[in-house]
């Protein structure tokens, strides 16, 4: 038979004769309790939380003082966007130009913040991104698998951070739209120029 002990069935502690007294006969004085350091506290771990890896710091976005285009992509190389901004943009940037010239890339880049930055388009670069019929490599809302290894997916989060910082110009100005050279949509709009396989509009 197995007793069950609850609470009301604990016996008090037993004071022995022999125990020394905590205060000495006659003594009027307390016991001094002797000064115990506080323990140090620790902050809170966040198990999910990504570890931090001295090695793997984002790179410094600032310009550099007559850096080149592929100097600055070659410094600004990551898996990592660093935000979800960033992401949508290096997104488009990827799926639209990954073919093309750092220069290309780096006009198509450019269309997408001239739209954000416009009145005309939605304000952010994921709101340009996503916006209904503009980007045919959106699908569903959602971004089509990036193998975030590539040196395409690297290039193209170099631009991104690039486009967003304002390090290079554009070199299609304002430009607002663009398509590839394969199609004529007959747009009537402000013809700025060519370049690699997008021809660009204002």
């Amino acid at each position: 038979m197995i007793a069950a002990l609850t609470a009301s069935s604990v016996a008090p502690a037993q004071v022995k004769p022999a125990a020394e007294p905590l205060i000495a006969d006659g003594s009027n004085e307390l016991p001094v309790a002797s000064a115990i350091a506080p323990l140090p506290v620790e902050e809170a771990i966040d198990p999910l939380a990504p570890v931090a890896d001295d090695q793997d710091e984002a790179p410094d976005v600032a310009a550099v003082e007559g850096e080149s285009l592929a100097q600055s992509v070659a410094r600004l190389r990551d898996t990592e966007a660093g935000s979800r901004e960033l992401e949508c943009l290096a997104g488009a940037i990827y799926f639209e130009s990954k073919s093309e010239s750092l220069t290309g890339q780096l006009a198509v880049g450019h269309v997408i913040a001239n739209r954000a930055a416009s009145g005309r388009f939605p304000s952010s670069y994921c709101g340009v991104v996503y916006q209904r019929s503009q980007f045919s490599f959106v699908r569903g809302h959602a971004m089509p698998y990036i193998p975030r290894a590539s040196q395409d997916w690297r290039d193209a989060v170099a631009i991104a951070r690039i486009v967003d910082q304002k390090l290079q110009p554009s070199p299609m100005g304002k430009a607002l739209y663009f398509h590839a050279r394969r199609v004529s949509p007959g747009w009537r709009m402000a013809r700025i120029g060519t370049l690699g396989n997008h021809v660009f509009y204002r």
